[in-house]
């Protein structure tokens, strides 16, 4: 008889000690794919677009299909003196539509840099805002020369007791955004961070907008705001005229980009340039 030999078996406690090891081992994280964001082209117009009452003249609705009457609504926006959300792209909003419930936004911006949509999407995943994230709806912003992505989520408060689109004072306000303020912000960049500047935030405004809609070429959510704003030595009014071609395709927003411009331009209505709503809001209140 051959006798063949054989490996010797790894003693019982070697096993389970290798098992438990194995357990310990964390799994790959589970990574969300980046967010597919909807299109919002915003083009500044100038006052050569408004009537003598200030809202857009009969050309203007003609040419962008605004056919709706006008709607107001009223918003501020929430940040300290320092504007320390500002800096760090977040802006908070408190709106109040006529005959609606109050609207309460919270925004974080990343911007786009050459037209590269794919890399901000990539630097928001790497901040937590993925595809995976439901509560919170991705959106890039097209102006005139300037593009930025932004992830926002919305809540809402009754409106009882608040006669068309009036605000809260300051202070109630920034009470109902610091109760719903969404963890992202109430702990960004570390515990707690947010929160505490929201609760040292004040209203930046009000601000009473009147906004008039309609449908545009491959847009069937297509609209004129007009803003009036205080002037930046804080007196007299200014307007902020903003057409807004929304739209679920990157090629389409591209097209409605490129034929706004060129219709606005040859009608001698287009503003050569961005003009950031918020900001404006926030310096000038």
């Amino acid at each position: 008889m051959t006798l063949t030999s054989r490996a010797p078996r790894p003693a019982a406690s070697a096993v389970v000690l290798a098992a438990a090891a194995a357990l310990l081992v964390p799994a790959a994280p589970a990574h969300a794919a980046p967010a597919v964001p909807t299109y919002e082209v915003k083009i500044n117009l100038t006052a050569a677009a408004l009537d003598a009452s200030h809202a857009p003249s009969a050309a203007v609705k003609a040419a962008f299909g605004i056919t709706g009457s006008a709607k107001a609504r009223s918003y501020a926006y929430y940040d300290t003196d320092g504007l320390a959300l500002d800096a760090q792209g977040w802006s908070v909003r408190l709106r109040h539509k006529d005959g609606s419930s109050f609207e309460e936004t919270y925004k974080k911006r990343f911007p786009v840099t050459n037209g590269d949509i794919g890399a901000a999407l990539d630097a928001a995943e790497a901040a937590g805002f993925d595809s995976g994230d439901t509560a919170y709806k991705a959106e890039v912003d097209w102006g005139y020369a300037k593009q930025t992505l932004s992830f926002s989520t919305e809540k809402s408060h009754s409106a009882k007791g608040y006669a068309g689109t009036t605000l809260p004072t300051s202070t109630t306000g920034r009470g109902w955004l610091v109760n719903d303020v969404p963890g992202e912000l109430a702990d960004w960049g570390s515990a707690g961070w947010g929160k505490g500047v929201l609760q040292q935030s004040r209203a930046h405004g009000p601000v009473t907008a009147k906004v008039y809609g309609g449908a545009w070429g491959a847009s069937d959510d297509a609209s004129i705001e007009v803003l009036p704003v205080v002037g930046a030595d804080g007196t007299g009014t200014e307007y902020v005229v903003e057409l807004s071609l929304k739209t679920d395709s990157a090629a389409d927003a591209a097209d409605l980009h490129a034929d706004a411009v060129a219709l606005a331009d040859s009608k001698g209505w287009l503003y050569h340039g961005d003009i950031l709503k918020t900001r404006l809001i926030l310096d000038r209140y």
